[in-house]
Parts: C-alpha cells; sequence; structure tokens
C-alpha cells in the first residue's frame, strides 16, 4: 500500500516510541492508529473505526480518537493500567504543506504532572536501580516538585546489596522503577546471583518490586550505555552546568552517579520539559536514617491501615493535621525516614517546642497555613508549562501572605525568633513575580490551560483592541440585521454564523423578490435562500481574525507568565521548603495538645523507659472507651528481653506495637503519646507480626514467618528495637516451642545481636528461661475472673502467665455452643495430667499437658494423638499425653423417635391434636 505523506510521519515518530500508545494531534482530537488504537478501545471504551492511509482506499486501518480538551479525562485511565503514552503536538499551523509534528512528553506513571492522577500529601516518585556484585545506586526524583535524590549502598555480599535495597524502596514506593536494559558483563562473575543470562540478571531487579507498596510498580528497562559512568557523569555535570560532581558529595560514589545519570537521561527522552524544574541533586547516606523493612512499615501502619487500607487509621492520618499539600508529604517522608543524629532530632524538638509553647503564634500560622496553595507542584508545572491560571493566581496569593507569616514570628519572643530564624529566612516575597502575577492573571481565571480569559484586561494593549474588536464585532452583526430588515422589508430576515459560510444573511422563498442588488446569493437551502454582502464579510474577516489572534496572544502572553515564574523556581521551592517545615511543626504541636503528648528524652544510651505509655492509633480508634497506659523499660546491658504472655485479645499485640511507634515518632522530632520518655537512639526497628503467607512464591504462612524472623536475626544490632510475636506458632506445638526458644536464647546470648526485645508468645513454658537467662524478664496481661466472666484488664504486670483463655475468646467469637462445651470437656482432660506410660508429668507440664525437657520445657520429642485408630477406639496419648474420649453420638429421644414415625397426613385433627398431646407428655417425663 503505497503511504501518503501523514502516514509516514506517523509510522516515523511511531517508531521512535515503540512502547508507548502514540496519541497523534489531528486538528481538534488525538488519534491513535492499529494496535494502539485496539487498546484505547478496550481500555477506554472509545469508538474503533477504520480509515484509508494510502492511495488503495481499500486498505483501512484502526483508528480511535478523543477530543483534545478531553485529555485529562482518558489520559490518567491509562496510566493506572500501566500503559506509557506518548503526546504527539502540531508545532506549525495547518497550511499547503504538512503539519510539522513532534512528541512533546511521554506520560510513564514515574512522570505524571495532572493533578488528577497525584495524591496531594504523597510523593510520585521515579527510580533507578543499578546492581553489582557487593553494591548498588540509587536515585530518585518527583518531577511534580523537583526533588532528586541519590545514594550508593555498598554490602558484603550480594544478599546483602538486595536488602538494603529493598529497604529504601519500600520507603521511597516509587511508581516506576528504571533499570539497566542488559547486565554489564565486565563488572559481573557468572556464577554470580546477577548470572550472565540475561532473564537471571532481571531476576533480582523483579524481585526489588514484589515488595510491600512497591508491589506492581512499573519497570522500565533503560538502554545500557545511558548507565556507563563515563556518560552518566557527562550528563549530570552538563545539566546542571558544573566541571565537577564534588558539590553535590556523589563524586565519589560511582554506582549513585550511575543511577541519577539514568534518570537524567531518561528525563531528556520522555519529559523534554521536566529537567528545566529538577532541584539540584541531594546526596544521602542510608547510615543517617532509621532503617524500616516492608514488614516493619506494614505492621506499624505507618501509612495505611493493614486491613482496611485506610490511611485515617494509620499512623500518617492521625499525626496529619497539615494545612497545606506541601506539609502533607514532609510529614510522610519523615515518618517513612527517622532520624539517626541526635542534633537534628533535637532541632525539631525545639521548633515544635516553640509552638507548643506559643498557643497565639501556633493558631495565627495554622490560620495563614489554611490559604497556602502547593507552591512546589505549581512552580513545577509552571516550569514545564503544565500549569494553569487558577493555579498561577493560588501561586500569588500564597506569596502575598509571606509578608504576614514574617510579622506573625516578629511578634514571637526573641527565642522562638531564633528557632525559625533559617526557615524565616527562606520565606522569599518574590515581589516582582507578585507584581507580575496580579498585572496578568484575573481574579476569576479559568481552570484549565490554554483557556480563553488567561489574561486580565489591561496586561496587553494588543490584547485589549483585539478584544474590543470581537466585542464589537457581536454587537455590530446585530445593528447590522436591524439595518437590514428596516431596508429591505422582510422582518424575518435573519444574520447568522457557521463554520462553512462564517457570517450570512437567511431570507425565506417568499420575500426574494425583496432583496437588494447587492445581496450576494452563498447557498440555496429548503425554504429560502442565504446571501452575503460586502460589508458583512469585510466585517467577518475582522471579527475572525481578532478572535483567533486573540487566541494566539493569550497563549503566548500565558506562557511569558509561566516562563518567569519558572525562572524563580530556585527561591520558590526555598519558600515551599520553608511553609512545609511550618505546617509539620505546628501540626505536631497540635496534635500532642490534643492528645496529650509529652515531648521525649533522647540520647545515645541503649536503653529505653516509657512511662504511661499508649498507642496514638488505638486510643484514637474509639473515644469513647479509656485507653489502659503502660510502662516499657528495656536496656540491651540489663532488661534486655521481655517475654510477655497472656490470653489473646488482652492486648499483647498493642503492647508491643505502641512501644515501636512511640520510639519511631521520637526519631522524627514529634512529641509522644506517653507520661514520660526517655529513649536512646535505636538505628532499626523490626516487627514479626501476624500470620501471612505468600503465594506467588509457593511460601506458606509459617515460611514466611522463619524468613522474617531470620532476617530480624541477622540484622538487629544491640542498638536495635525488636518486636516478635508469636514465634513459632505456625508449625506443630513442640517444634514451634522449640524455635520460639532458641530464637530467644540467640537474642540474648549471641554478642552482635544483643537488641532490646519484646516477646509475646502462648507458650508459657518459656517464663522459665528467666530462671536461667539473667536478662530476660517476663510480663504478663493482667486478667480478672468474676463469676465465671473474664475480664481484660490491658495492664502488662511483671511475672508470667498461666492461662490463654482461648475457649472463652472463641465463644466471645461467636463458636456454636456444642463446640465450646466439647472444649471445654476437653481441656479438663489435658488438665488432669493422667500419668502415661512413660513416665509421670511434672505439676506445671500436667497443667498444660505437655512433659518436660531441659530447663522446664517440654521434650520436643512429646506429641499428642488426638485422633483415634478406628471409629469406636478411644483416643489415646502417646507418651506423656493424656487419653481423651471420643466424642460418641447420644441415643435418640424418645419422643423424637416417636414423632419421627408419625404419619402426619393419615392424622384427623383431633387424632393430630390427641397424638402431640401425648408426645409433649413423654419429653416432660423423659426430662425429669
Amino acid at each position: 500500500m503505497a503511504e501518503t505523506e501523514m502516514h509516514r510521519q506517523y509510522n516515523g515518530i511511531k517508531e521512535q516510541y515503540p512502547d508507548s500508545i502514540l496519541f497523534f494531534r489531528l486538528g481538534d482530537f488525538y488519534e491513535t492508529f492499529n494496535e494502539d488504537a485496539q487498546i484505547v478501545h478496550q481500555e477506554l471504551g472509545l469508538t474503533l473505526t477504520h480509515r484509508a492511509m494510502g492511495k488503495d482506499r481499500e486498505m483501512k486501518i484502526p483508528m480511535a480518537g478523543l477530543p483534545y480538551h478531553a485529555l485529562d479525562r482518558y489520559l490518567p485511565k491509562l496510566i493506572e493500567r500501566g500503559y506509557k503514552v506518548a503526546i504527539c503536538e502540531q508545532m506549525t499551523k495547518p497550511g499547503a504543506k504538512l503539519v510539522r509534528r513532534e512528541v512533546i512528553r511521554v506520560v510513564t506513571p514515574g512522570t505524571v504532572l495532572e493533578d488528577e492522577m497525584l495524591v496531594s500529601k504523597r510523593n510520585n516518585f521515579l527510580a533507578a536501580v543499578i546492581l553489582e556484585d557487593r553494591g548498588a545506586g540509587l536515585a530518585y526524583t518527583d518531577i511534580s516538585t523537583g526533588e532528586f535524590f541519590c545514594t550508593q549502598l555498598n554490602e558484603t555480599s550480594h544478599e546483602e546489596v538486595l536488602s538494603a535495597v529493598k529497604t529504601e524502596l519500600a520507603r521511597i514506593t516509587p511508581a516506576e522503577m528504571l533499570i539497566p536494559e542488559r547486565p554489564h558483563r565486565r563488572n559481573l562473575r557468572p556464577e554470580t546471583l546477577f548470572g550472565a543470562e540475561e532473564e537471571d540478571f532481571l531476576a533480582p531487579y523483579k524481585a526489588l518490586l514484589a515488595v510491600g507498596e512497591n508491589e506492581n510498580r512499573s519497570l522500565t528497562p533503560l538502554e545500557s550505555g545511558h548507565w556507563n559512568i563515563d556518560q552518566a557523569g557527562r550528563t549530570l555535570k552538563e545539566h546542571f552546568e558544573v566541571g565537577s560532581l564534588d558539590p553535590f558529595g556523589c563524586g565519589a560514589l560511582p554506582l549513585a552517579v550511575r543511577a541519577a545519570g539514568a534518570i537524567v537521561s531518561y528525563l531528556k527522552e520522555t519529559q523534554k520539559s521536566a529537567l528545566a524544574r529538577l532541584n539540584p541533586l541531594v546526596t544521602y547516606s542510608t547510615q543517617k536514617y532509621m532503617a524500616l523493612d516492608t514488614q516493619t512499615r506494614r505492621n506499624l501502619e505507618l501509612s495505611e491501615s493493614r486491613r482496611s487500607g485506610s490511611r485515617k487509621t494509620s499512623l500518617f492520618g492521625i499525626l496529619d493535621q497539615t494545612h497545606t499539600a506541601m506539609g502533607g508529604r514532609m510529614l510522610h517522608r519523615w515518618l517513612n525516614q527517622p532520624l539517626l543524629d541526635l542534633n537534628r532530632i533535637m532541632a525539631r524538638q525545639e521548633a515544635l517546642a516553640a509552638f507548643y509553647g506559643d498557643t497565639r503564634l501556633r493558631e495565627g500560622v495554622r490560620a495563614l497555613l489554611k490559604e497556602v496553595d502547593d507552591v512546589e507542584r505549581f512552580g513545577a508545572r509552571a516550569a514545564s508549562q503544565a500549569a494553569s491560571p487558577r493555579e498561577m493566581l493560588g501561586l500569588r496569593q500564597t506569596l502575598e501572605l509571606i509578608p504576614a507569616f514574617q510579622a506573625a514570628f516578629a511578634e514571637a519572643i526573641p527565642a522562638v525568633q531564633g528557632v525559625f530564624q533559617s526557615l524565616l529566612a527562606r520565606l522569599h516575597t518574590c515581589q516582582d513575580l507578585v507584581t507580575l502575577l496580579a498585572q496578568a492573571i484575573p481574579d476569576e481565571p479559568p481552570g484549565k490551560k490554554w483557556t480563553r480569559g488567561a489574561i486580565r484586561d489591561g496586561y496587553s494593549a494588543e490584547l485589549d483592541r483585539l478584544r474590543k474588536i470581537a466585542a464589537t464585532g457581536e454587537t455590530w452583526v446585530e445593528d447590522f440585521k436591524r439595518r437590514e430588515v428596516a431596508r429591505t422589508g422582510i422582518s424575518s430576515l435573519k444574520v447568522a454564523f457557521n463554520s462553512v459560510f462564517g457570517y450570512y444573511i437567511e431570507v425565506t422563498s417568499s420575500n426574494l423578490a425583496k432583496i437588494p442588488p447587492d445581496y450576494v446569493r452563498k447557498q440555496t437551502i429548503a425554504n429560502g435562500e442565504r446571501f452575503i454582502t460586502p460589508e458583512l464579510k469585510d466585517m467577518e474577516t475582522q471579527i475572525l481574525n481578532a478572535q483567533e489572534r486573540i487566541e494566539e496572544l493569550e497563549q503566548d502572553l500565558f506562557k511569558s507568565v509561566l516562563s518567569n515564574v519558572a525562572a524563580t523556581i530556585p527561591q520558590l521551592m526555598e519558600v515551599a521548603n520553608a511553609l512545609a517545615h511550618l505546617d509539620v511543626f505546628a501540626a505536631l504541636a497540635q496534635v500532642a495538645l490534643n492528645n496529650n503528648y509529652c515531648r521525649p528524652t533522647l540520647n545515645e544510651s541503649k536503653a529505653l523507659t516509657i512511662r504511661g505509655g499508649r498507642h496514638p492509633v488505638v486510643e484514637q480508634a474509639n473515644p469513647e472507651l479509656i485507653f489502659v497506659p503502660n510502662d516499657a523499660c528495656l536496656s540491651s546491658d540489663g532488661e534486655q528481653i521481655l517475654v510477655i504472655t497472656g490470653p489473646n485479645m488482652a492486648g499483647k499485640s498493642v503492647y508491643l506495637r505502641q512501644v515501636a511507634v512511640i520510639v519511631l515518632m521520637a526519631q522524627i522530632g514529634s512529641y509522644v503519646p506517653a507520661e514520660r520518655a526517655e529513649i536512646g537512639l535505636v538505628d532499626r526497628i523490626f516487627t514479626r507480626v501476624g500470620a501471612q503467607d505468600d503465594i506467588a512464591t509457593g511460601q506458606s504462612t509459617f515460611m514466611v514467618e522463619m524468613v522474617e524472623t531470620s532476617f530480624i536475626l541477622s540484622h538487629a544490632t544491640p542498638r536495635s528495637l525488636v518486636i516478635l510475636d508469636e514465634v513459632g506458632r505456625g508449625t506443630s506445638t513442640y517444634d514451634g516451642l522449640a524455635i520460639a526458644q532458641a530464637v530467644v536464647e540467640y537474642l540474648h546470648n549471641n554478642p552482635k545481636c544483643g537488641a532490646k526485645t519484646l516477646f509475646a508468645t502462648h507458650y508459657h513454658e518459656l517464663i522459665e528461661l528467666a530462671t536461667v537467662l539473667p536478662r530476660v524478664r517476663n510480663f504478663n496481661m493482667a486478667v480478672r475472673e468474676e463469676g465465671g466472666r473474664v475480664i481484660f484488664m490491658r495492664k502488662v504486670l511483671p511475672g508470667g502467665a498461666d492461662r490463654s483463655y482461648g475457649i472463652h475468646v472463641a465463644q466471645l467469637a461467636g463458636l456454636p455452643r456444642p463446640v465450646i462445651r466439647r472444649s471445654e470437656e476437653l481441656l479438663e482432660i489435658l488438665e488432669r495430667g493422667k500419668t502415661s506410660p512413660e513416665g509421670q508429668l511434672t505439676p506445671g507440664a500436667a497443667r498444660n499437658g505437655r512433659s518436660q525437657g531441659r530447663n522446664g520445657l517440654p521434650s520436643p520429642s512429646a506429641q499428642l494423638n488426638l485422633f483415634p485408630a478406628t471409629p469406636t477406639s478411644v483416643v489415646t496419648a502417646t507418651l506423656d499425653a493424656p487419653a481423651l474420649p471420643l466424642l460418641t453420638p447420644e441415643a435418640e429421644h424418645p419422643a423424637l423417635a416417636a414423632l419421627r414415625a408419625l404419619k402426619v397426613m393419615e392424622l384427623s385433627p383431633l387424632e393430630a391434636i390427641n397424638k402431640l398431646y401425648e408426645l409433649q407428655q413423654k419429653a416432660r417425663q423423659e426430662s425429669d
């Protein structure tokens, strides 16, 4: 098929973007063709048609299109479903020659700017990762805010490399991740984890995304040349216009440079305007922040609830009383990256304390923050020519508030002013920009870009002149009609407009004899004729030219305004950063006041003491219930491991997590829910909580539990805090008990570990460990029994528990009454501790139905056999377990047997009444 010029143009552009859906601009529509058309038809429900693209009119290709102004409605749906979309615009006006077209942007999950696709209080990161044998480079950016970071991770093994990168990705949660297209074999040994085959090489990269919140994120291979250290370095230097990368702190970090350079190269290819809004590269070290693995983030519910997925019932939901999107994003970053630098923590505490103690300042600043718009994202969108007039109005109104912020702090005491001095220095008034925006943008601008009305009257003399012509033209048409009606005597004469003929005069057939000689016939219609006059045509030219020119001039003027905004990006980002800090400090102070939090004391010790600690989320979940506070004292050198026993639903899990959450809150600089807290800096928090499997990798619940426990034991240090809840419960009783004891012993005895540990368990036998391990302490959840009822006191007390009250909890859960009764019978038999052929049970073991091993723990070989050999046999126990009788079916009640034998349909009404009376009497007799 012979191609048309436009077809060749389309194919040439499509070849450059084979992995993207190409939105090809044709007039007022974005058209898609071939496979792209099939995709948008299926995903968006757009009508699929066919169009001839060559001289052979029989050869047609699929096409589907959407109006250009509907892009914002359809684009998010494709991006959310993992597609990439190349936006191809017309760069010249339609005319005799083929319109020049060019892809101005490729929209991918990690490069979205549209407000509809962004969460206001969450970053949308694009990450790049390069893995080597014993190191990794990681860089990430949010092009909607301009933030740009990189780091290098150096570890001792491949497994440690992957673990470190997974931890960082769990924090960042990128929407899209760039990886090398193929391995750099010169840097890798064939026998390594990364392998010589391409699939083997990609495997660890793919594994990085199958973790927590990173699951199902977009993975984008990038041509290997972009990852070359020389090319990556040149790319960064050219972009930032520097001769060395040392000022960014990454000059001696080749893997970090390679990852950062890959990001810039990718943005050059896909986001030609994005580079203008990238902030200077920030190099950071993970050693300065508390590491939180995926399981810990999930178990502590930092960002969302594990069960409902709701952000309101997460730690972020409780602490987030920020008024600005910038503050919300900063608070989210802080929660996911607690500090290890005591001075930085103290500086944050000082700022929070200033707001906490000055009600007037706090309320005044928070009132101003309510009026603040998203300076960060508005500035970034302006730099890419993607901002709307309404966003520019919001930017102006925010900048006009800066003097009010400065005045609020000017009234504070000198000590408070000193705390915020560095932040106030970043609150630039940007007066020239404010003046420009006030002159250019109207007070009620349109919400979409390139919409008429973006520029204020009086800003441009030429635009005012054209607008006057357009407005006068409409009045002139009405005057012209009145004059023509009077001149011709045709009262039904009409003057109208359409896009084909422009302005015309319409006269009905019955009045054609009255038309003047200067009327020029233009079209015959069913009931009359349409005419034009030289005067009408001349005015039409003026009106249409004015309207077209107005649209062009307004776009040019608005683009110029956006360019001026882009020129002030460095100042705007400083303003945004300062406002975000003020918002977070004021919000955390407000939360502390509302919820009665205290200022924790932090130090470099290996101990932590919490008096009257509470769980910040649980206590807010049901305000009508009184939350019972609890203490916690832990030290790597003293009370290192607390073994916590007690019944289900008594509050063990809440207690464990509240200690971890209080530590985390303290190390972001926040006040904490406690009466008093003294905390030695914790380098990592580990949690092993709950039961879950991993169907995708074929791992059982117990296997997942063991993998997570193994990770903790391999990485915990004397400065770590470990939370273990029911380790070993996923397997048989004695296997699990043996594992649980061994884990406690390892945490206690291994000098490289020695982590402060809260160990909740139903294995009451573990309380014996406190008699042989000097840094183990027993605690239990208090329970009170009254009149056969069990009351959970929610209080943690010294000493071990001897019962779990599991049957009571089962009854509360609604198990059928026969099941509860039978459970109580079996428990009573087990607790009698009958003698087995192998020997006598000790009292402690008899109570729990288990034999004793060393340290008073059950022998791992002892197993209960609760299943009979034949349907009629009695359950017997091997070794030391007491025998359990079978639950045999009871004989049928005589009254029920008689009722079952009745032939109801053969009875008369009177016989039926008599028979019913007899059965009732028989039932009463049997009951007595």
